[in-house]
């Protein structure tokens, strides 16, 4: 349903159902799924490739032209799945030639203010926190979740159902199923809350937490945590994964707790 008020170009290939409120500006070379809303004051600019059902709130924008003095006018797009909500003021860029496309999957949230560059790939299920900047090339696996006001560095890689906590600065690939806060930032744990809420059992849980503690806490440098890993422990999804992240990481994972210079430990504490 398309209002008076607002701009569609002829050649946009938008569906039927759609609805679309007034003040919208949509340009060429866009296509809108059904059942997608769009609301007022949105601008969806030449290369979207929006899928169904989404939720596109007043002021965001879709598709603008690369923050890279690189991106020389090549056609290029953003692809946004089914189910995707995207609040006021959104900022995504489309690709360069170094990808061609900006992708965010489907049953994705992204809260007020979000900045995803150029070239960056959401997975599914993932939810960006308000105010969360994604430079570019930053890859971001399915089920993972950034806190408000994160700032991710370009060409970090964020593993599955991980959870980084509010306002941090990610310059390192953060390993899938871990949890991540302090400053710099460090693995404080498994995500067991988020794994349990998506169905994985006690036992699976146990393995990943021990799998962790092998990685960060028992002293080991990451090859020799990666080799005894590998000897450790039977081989099953969770641990390749883990594995397979680790052994392609370009930027190198993130570190373990650092305690602070004279930190004595309590007789306490686990």
């Amino acid at each position: 349903m398309n209002q008076p008020l607002a701009y569609v170009h002829p050649q946009a290939k938008v569906a039927k159902n759609v609805v679309i409120e007034p003040f919208v500006n949509i340009e060429k070379n866009v296509e809108i799924g059904e059942g997608t809303w769009i609301g007022s004051n949105v601008t969806i600019m030449e290369g979207a490739r929006i899928g169904k059902n989404c939720r596109i709130y007043p002021g965001a924008v879709v598709s603008a032209n690369p923050q890279d003095l690189k991106y020389a006018g090549e056609e290029t797009i953003v692809k946004i799945g089914d189910n995707t909500t995207i609040r006021e003021y959104v900022t995504v860029n489309r690709g360069t030639k170094a990808n061609w496309e900006t992708v965010i999957g489907s049953d994705c949230l992204l809260m007020a203010y979000v900045h995803v560059a150029h070239d960056c790939i959401i997975g599914n299920h993932c939810i960006l926190g308000n105010a969360s900047t994604l430079a570019g090339h930053i890859t971001i696996d399915d089920w993972a979740i950034l806190g408000g006001i994160t700032a991710v560095h370009q060409f970090v890689h964020i593993g599955s159902h991980s959870m980084i906590s509010g306002g941090s600065l990610v310059r390192k690939d953060v390993p899938p199923y871990s949890k991540a806060a302090r400053e710099p930032l460090s693995y404080v744990g498994v995500n067991s809350i988020g794994l349990r809420r998506r169905g994985f059992s006690s036992e699976k849980i146990n393995e990943i937490q021990n799998i962790y503690r092998t990685l960060y806490l028992r002293g080991f440098n990451v090859s020799q945590a990666v080799a005894l890993i590998e000897a450790d422990f039977l081989a099953t999804p969770e641990r390749d994964e883990i594995l397979s992240f680790i052994a392609s990481s370009s930027r190198g994972i993130m570190k373990g707790i650092t305690r602070n210079p004279g930190y004595m430990r309590p007789a306490t504490e686990d």
